[in-house]
């Protein structure tokens, strides 16, 4: 039998869910099985909102419910009304439930390290589950505006620097280019997003701004594991609409040749190609763009 991809993508699942234990009665010898022990953990993660935990984990109102009541039985988990909504109710874990939540979690740490460890190429597979995962959540991707000095923010641009370097002809040194103060990138100056796809970045974008009605989108980078999936069309989107909220007219923004998707990107976004705008002595397109 010739591979064909619906059975190439069904062999995938199948191997997914005997890893994870899926089927499992007892998720990692714990009692419990998968879909409870799920929710057990969206709760430790910080989700309180039981709509929010259904609408994370994709269930309906029928079973979630169940799933907390099993929950509650066990003294793992106490509900009630929301403080600030009375109409929301809220799941919190209980001391019990915090331990049993530890528990999970180092079984589960152990399990992917097991796993990698296994592998001859762990780069690659986890490379490939950074691509799956994306491809499956894109509809539950979030943007976030952060503060460019975290450690989530810093991370990114030095992904984004780390790739300009491999691109680039001459390499890249963020001493050498333009590089923008963290405070132009903060409101009510300017803005920086980050894409989030449960809990871990793919991608972000800055704003920076002066204070007056001319600003910049510096630094757009999206994680390769991410990319097709109209996250970059997103991210400027959504810096345009930060821009208009500060009272800027005008954005500006520079790029290189070696980088032709994100020229291709502008260009469709309805920016306009203008002459040089600054000394950095890495881009060779300009382009500008009227709100």
């Amino acid at each position: 039998m010739t591979p064909d991809p619906v059975s190439r993508f069904r062999r995938f699942s199948r191997a997914v869910t005997s890893e994870v234990g899926a089927l499992d009665q007892s998720f990692l010898g714990r009692g419990r099985p998968l879909g409870t022990a799920r929710v057990l953990n969206a709760i430790g993660q910080g989700r309180t909102e039981v709509a929010a935990i259904r609408d994370y984990l994709g269930l309906d109102s029928g079973l979630m419910s169940r799933l907390l009541r099993g929950l509650e039985a066990e003294g793992l988990v106490t509900t009630g009304p929301h403080p600030e909504d009375a109409r929301a109710r809220v799941a919190v874990l209980t001391p019990d439930g915090e331990a049993e939540f530890a528990a999970y979690e180092a079984l589960s740490d152990q399990r992917a390290a097991d796993t990698l460890a296994r592998h001859p190429r762990p780069e690659a597979l986890l490379a490939a589950m950074d691509l799956v995962a994306s491809a499956l959540g894109r509809d539950r991707i979030t943007l976030e505006e952060r503060d460019p000095r975290d450690e989530t923010s810093r991370y990114c641009l030095q992904e984004y620097y780390a790739e300009l370097a491999r691109r680039f002809e001459t390499g890249f040194d963020p001493q050498l280019s333009r590089d923008p103060e963290a405070t132009d990138m903060i409101a009510p100056r300017g803005a920086f997003l980050v894409a989030f796809s449960d809990g871990l970045p793919l991608g972000c974008v800055g704003l920076k701004g002066s204070g007056g009605p001319v600003a910049e989108i510096k630094r757009l980078w999206i994680a390769p594991s991410a990319r097709g999936l109209g996250l970059s069309k997103r991210l400027m989107a959504e810096i345009e609409a930060r821009a208009r909220t500060l009272g800027i007219t005008t954005l500006r923004l520079d790029t290189n040749s070696a980088l032709p998707e994100a020229v291709a990107l502008y260009r469709g976004l309805g920016w306009t190609e203008i002459d040089r705008f600054n000394d950095d002595p890495y881009p060779d397109h300009f382009f500008e763009k009227h709100l």
